[in-house]
């Protein structure tokens, strides 16, 4: 059973940073790929970042138009964490953010199809002065 668990979450003035993490249970974890959704209430669940296998280099990464430039996903294997960077924060980020994984080797991130099949339980970020 595959266990995703966020933190880092929290409350942060526009343009400001924070940096979410998402603790996997699995290893390696630079073999799978991690994705980063969110959902405002009342709205669709939005892929936003993806990070690839790691098939020799460092992984394909993709990022959505709202969040590109801005945001920056890393992964630390021997922690088997994915981290979320996101800087220059503004009050429409304001929602909760899932992590998100598929047992999928040779998976590369391009914004077709996400790698959603575990889930982990959402961690809730709020971006107000």
């Amino acid at each position: 059973q595959v266990q995703l668990v966020e933190s880092g979450g929290g409350l942060v003035q526009p343009g400001g940073s924070l940096r979410l993490a998402c603790a996997a249970s699995v290893s390696p974890l630079n073999a799978y790929p991690v994705a980063w959704f969110r959902q405002a209430p009342g709205k669709e669940r939005e892929g936003i970042v993806c990070i690839g296998s790691n098939d020799g280099v460092d992984g394909s990464t993709y990022y959505s138009d709202s969040v590109k430039g801005r945001f920056t996903i890393s992964r630390d294997n021997a922690k088997k964490t994915v981290y979320l960077q996101m800087n220059a924060l503004k009050p429409e980020d304001t929602t909760v953010y899932y992590c998100s994984m598929s047992l999928l080797e040779h998976y590369f991130c391009s914004g077709v199809g996400w790698p959603d099949e575990y889930w982990g339980q959402g961690t809730q970020v709020t971006v107000s002065s």
